[in-house]
């Protein structure tokens, strides 16, 4: 098995553990790539985490093939958890990256959250769409298409 290096103390993390079965986890998906278990707090029944066996921190440390390789799985998962209980009406998929994200766990992982009627989860994020016009859209756009290579 290969020698986990993460973090400031290089110390693996808790992901790392579950991955190398040093702790255990209500696993629900596991191939070469990933590895998708039961978030211990289940936000809502079947909330499920999907974390890359590649020690990547987060999104931005993904190259394209890991991103096919592991994204590309979500909406399997995602399909199978929907299929498990018919009263589930709709899923957010959440990434948190960075800690100015709420990133807690430095390991990259996406949160599969199946949604119920009436489950009183808020996820919608403020709309502040009256603070732009045109033009400071089209700077913001241009900004990041300038990124593209």
């Amino acid at each position: 098995m290969k020698e986990i290096v993460t973090g400031e103390n290089n110390m693996a993390d808790i992901f790392d553990k579950i991955i190398s079965g040093e702790i255990p986890a209500y696993k629900v998906y596991e191939d070469d790539d990933v590895l998708a278990f039961l978030d211990l707090s289940q936000a809502t029944p079947g909330h499920t985490l999907v974390v890359p066996k590649a020690e990547v921190a987060n999104i931005f440390e993904y190259d394209t093939d890991l991103a096919q390789r592991v994204l590309g799985k979500l909406p399997m998962i995602a399909r199978a958890i929907q299929a498990s209980d018919p009263a589930i009406i709709g899923m957010n998929i959440i990434s948190n990256n960075g800690a100015a994200a709420g990133q807690s766990v430095f390991h990259s992982h996406f949160h599969l959250l199946p949604r119920y009627a009436d489950d009183g989860i808020v996820i919608p994020a403020p709309d502040h769409s009256s603070d732009y016009d045109a033009d400071t859209y089209a700077a913001i756009a241009a900004k990041i298409s300038a990124n593209f290579n």
